[in-house]
């Protein structure tokens, strides 16, 4: 039986470090009495690293500490200005920046997009043409996620944006809640173009520079050049491991920011203060209204204690054991984030951790509610982590084996015949290699060894990537043209287009195959044009550009399943040509 893992790293498990450099007032040391060990107890259990949790009171910071460590190698701790990376508790961040904009009169969330974004288009033309600032902010696109259109691509925001009219919906457009982190991408290249300036520089300049937040940045880069910041920590193997920075820069307004809990306490404040810090109207308090009301139907899950789940403008709403909640939580490579806030009782609070596979933030956000708002207490610990120890200490079921996998099938074709560039407009390139008897795709960041499943069907996995099936199709001259992969649910399989193996050819190497062929007594025309590029004519038809696939061999350009095969006699001259087309194959003889 396998027993759940929690040794962490050693010096964690023996004792969590508790740190501070805010003094806590005694109303907090009273009400909070316990909270340290509740926290300590959490986090080995959970296996997290470090944690930092803040509390805004009546407007007012009332408690702010940290606990264990930012740096698990070197042992440096964590404090409540530790930088921490907040994911997609970002997306309020860029909801109050149209917000700002809207204040000034120069954006209404009921236009359409295409208003302030010209060339914005998405893949029906009715949502290209109707969708607006409201529903890119409360994920009623009719798209489902499409993540991995974005997660660890080397991609600009605009070559982002060109990839939205590729992408299928799953749901009718303002039918159904689906989470979207490009829709929020996209509003804040609306803030850009109505602003013109980098989404970054308008929030620096408009929130975290009247909200006195000095050290929060947009870049995991720029983080790390603090005096101050977390490493990221994910399981691997069993063990929690300091794995690498993920740069989401491109799609940065739905979760790029990285803050600290000190600072977090002031984004709280202007939502608990009506729109105010420090005596000054930040935003207008009625778009802070706005983002804090319901726009769509979120959830439909009930429990006795969370119910009536919808989404506002870049924040969760819900009623929290009879109180009003609007919270979001963030995650992505090695951290997870939860900023909460009850309005009606001017309360806020925010958990940041260093450690993407725990749910100890919803616990912590939980207990310190529990305890601030008078509730009989509930051990949420216990409660959410103990189907987790139970599984673990249970272990794997008994595997009955994959019933859909055929079995005593082989490939259609030899392993190296699979080798080649996959692209989809939307999904970018998968390149197939062959190392060895071992296929290899790589779809950028991520390198999957292939195993045969059945028949054209090879499976991949990757720790970040997950587990997923290729099928690689071919057309009627038995060639491999294309593969699929499931990557989306509720959308059909993404569909990687082969890239010809072009060859660069020389005026010399193509005029061998010019001439004039008999063609059932039409006469095609084969000539070079310029130094490089083979035409081919027949009259009543238009002129085709061939493409060298490979010696001897061409494509008609913009015609799928149509090539020319040259043939040469004995003495390398070409004497036929094969004219492969969808209705069969057909002869022509030069003349």
């Amino acid at each position: 039986m396998k027993k759940i893992q929690l040794h962490l790293i050693g010096i964690i498990l023996i004792q969590v470090c508790v740190n501070s450099a805010f003094p806590q007032n005694k109303s907090a040391e009273k009400l909070l009495k316990g909270l340290d060990l509740y926290i300590e107890n959490s986090m080995k259990d959970w296996e997290v690293p470090g944690l930092a949790v803040a509390v805004v009171k009546d407007s007012s910071l009332y408690f702010a500490k940290g606990y264990g460590y930012r740096d698990v190698e070197k042992k440096l701790p964590v404090t409540e200005e530790t930088l921490f990376a907040i994911g997609s508790c970002t997306k309020a961040f860029t909801a109050v920046s149209v917000g700002l904009l809207g204040d000034r009169g120069k954006v209404e969330l009921e236009k359409p997009v295409i208003t302030y974004i010209p060339t914005f288009k998405m893949y029906d033309d009715y949502v290209t043409n109707h969708i607006t600032p409201l529903d890119l902010m409360c994920h009623r696109s009719g798209l489902p996620r499409h993540d991995f259109v974005w997660y660890g691509k080397n991609l600009s925001r605009s070559e982002l944006m060109n990839t939205l009219q590729y992408l299928q919906p799953s749901r009718g457009f303002r039918s159904a809640y689906q989470y979207q982190n490009l829709m929020f991408m996209a509003a804040g290249v609306l803030v850009e173009e109505v602003a013109g300036m980098k989404w970054e520089t308008f929030i620096s300049e408009n929130i975290f520079t009247p909200l006195q937040m000095k050290k929060s940045n947009f870049s995991v880069n720029d983080m790390q050049k603090s005096d101050n910041f977390s490493f990221p920590y994910s399981k691997r193997d069993d063990k929690i491991v300091s794995i690498p920075f993920r740069n989401i820069d491109a799609i940065g307004p739905a979760g790029n920011i990285n803050s600290s809990v000190l600072e977090m306490s002031n984004w709280m404040i202007i939502h608990l203060n009506k729109g105010r810090f420090n005596g000054k109207e930040i935003i207008s308090g009625s778009f802070l209204k706005e983002t804090h009301s319901p726009q769509m139907v979120a959830s439909k899950t009930m429990t006795d204690e969370v119910f009536f789940g919808s989404y506002g403008l870049g924040w969760f709403l819900t009623s929290y054991r009879g109180y009003f909640r609007s919270e979001h939580g963030g995650g992505i490579d090695g951290f997870i984030s939860s900023v909460c806030l009850y309005p009606n009782d001017n309360l806020g609070i925010v958990v940041l951790t260093n450690y993407d596979n725990a749910q100890i933030t919803s616990v912590i956000r939980n207990y310190i509610t529990d305890r601030m708002l008078g509730l009989e207490e509930i051990d949420w610990h216990e409660r959410i982590f103990k189907p987790v120890r139970e599984a673990s200490e249970k272990g794997e079921e008994e595997k009955v084996g994959d019933v859909s996998r055929l079995k005593d099938t082989k490939p259609s074709f030899p392993l190296e015949d699979y080798t080649g560039k996959y692209r989809s407009p939307a999904y970018g390139t998968v390149t197939i290699s062959l190392s060895g008897d071992t296929l290899l795709a790589i779809m950028e960041p991520f390198l999957l060894k292939l195993n045969h499943y059945h028949l054209d069907v090879f499976e991949g996995e990757d720790p970040d990537f997950g587990k997923h099936k290729l099928k690689f199709h071919y057309n009627i001259q038995g060639e491999v043209n294309m593969l699929t992969i499931n990557l989306q649910a509720g959308v059909p399989e993404i569909e990687f287009v082969r890239e010809p193996d072009i060859r660069e050819m020389e005026k010399a190497d193509l005029e061998k195959y010019a001439g004039e062929y008999d063609f059932g007594g039409a006469s095609l025309k084969i000539y070079v044009v310029g130094e490089t590029i083979l035409k081919a004519f027949i009259a009543g038809q238009p002129e085709y550009e061939l493409t060298p696939l490979q010696e001897h061999v061409f494509a008609l350009k913009g015609l799928d399943g149509y090539r020319i095969i040259f043939n040469l006699n004995e003495k390398g001259e070409v004497f036929e040509l094969i004219s492969e087309q969808p209705n069969g194959s057909f002869k022509a003889v030069k003349k």
